[in-house]
């Protein structure tokens, strides 16, 4: 299980947006065991027991904490690959440790002090979500709370148990512009791996149907190309075997059986920038 966020090797944190049945969940990852042999710096498993931040009360929300770690456990022990969920409040950060190789920090959520000491006191790697709402350079406060809650107060300057990830600002209403000058200039700023997320920045916010959040799933690729090219360390993509019919964000999933391919030339974008080709 990797401790931490490489980055001199390209790596891809990726999985359904929600826990859902074994079936889905095992599905996605065995498939994503298979592409990590093609993932230098491999792939973490990513499902939320909890959409805390859902458009609609009625929407969607996860089976919750137990049921949803429980899930994730099963997919880590018959897959081996690396688990992260989202945690929204202080008190599920030691829960959530106790399963998940890393925590993750919902971008909406970037900001509350109590939840990012609580995650950095786990001692587990940490990946924070730049709220849409936030210059790249306002990510250094999230990061050094992160930083300051180690116990064992190994986090500093450039390691790799902290990293930030990318996902567009709002312009506008119900839009998101991704500005790729955010990733040369967080990675400076906050001196840590930079991730970009490839699925939540093609979203828009309440212009789905019923005003649940909508998406242009079609601008993934382009994205997800352009940030390899940047200077992102890691890709987020959230994926499932039939994204119209997923109970969450549906609209800016990438459909699993287009996922390789995308992956495939997302790593050797990442590798040709570096002058590794």
């Amino acid at each position: 299980m990797p401790a931490s966020f490489p980055r001199d090797h390209l790596f891809l944190i990726a999985g359904p947006c929600v826990v859902e049945s074994d079936d889905v969940m095992l599905r996605v990852g065995e498939h994503l065991a298979r592409l990590a042999e093609r993932v230098p710096g491999g792939i973490i498993y990513k499902a939320s027991f909890d959409k805390a931040n859902r458009s609609n009360a009625g929407a969607h929300r996860g089976p919750g904490i137990e049921e949803g770690l429980a899930a994730l456990d099963r997919v880590r022990a018959a897959t081996g690959l690396p688990v992260i969920t989202d945690v929204h409040l202080p008190d599920q950060c030691a829960m959530v440790a106790l399963v998940a190789d890393a925590l993750q920090i919902p971008a909406f959520l970037c900001r509350q002090t109590d939840l990012l000491e609580a995650a950095g006191a786990t001692g587990k790697p940490v990946n924070i979500k730049k709220g849409q709402f936030l210059h790249p350079e306002g990510m250094k406060g999230a990061v050094a709370k992160v930083r300051a809650a180690d116990p064992a107060g190994a986090r500093g300057p450039g390691d790799t148990d902290v990293a930030v990830t990318e996902r567009g600002s709002f312009f506008g209403y119900g839009d998101l512009v991704v500005d790729m000058r955010a990733i040369p200039r967080m990675r400076e700023a906050c001196d840590c791996p930079v991730i970009f997320d490839a699925t939540h920045s093609v979203q828009q916010p309440g212009r789905g149907e019923g005003g649940a959040s909508g998406g242009v799933r079609a601008m993934i690729p382009h994205l997800t190309l352009a940030a390899c090219a940047a200077g992102a360390n890691g890709l987020f993509m959230e994926t499932h075997p039939d994204p119209d019919r997923a109970p969450s964000d549906g609209p800016n999933m990438i459909p699993l059986h287009a996922l390789d391919e995308l992956v495939i030339r997302a790593v050797d974008v990442w590798a040709a920038a570096r002058g590794r080709r």
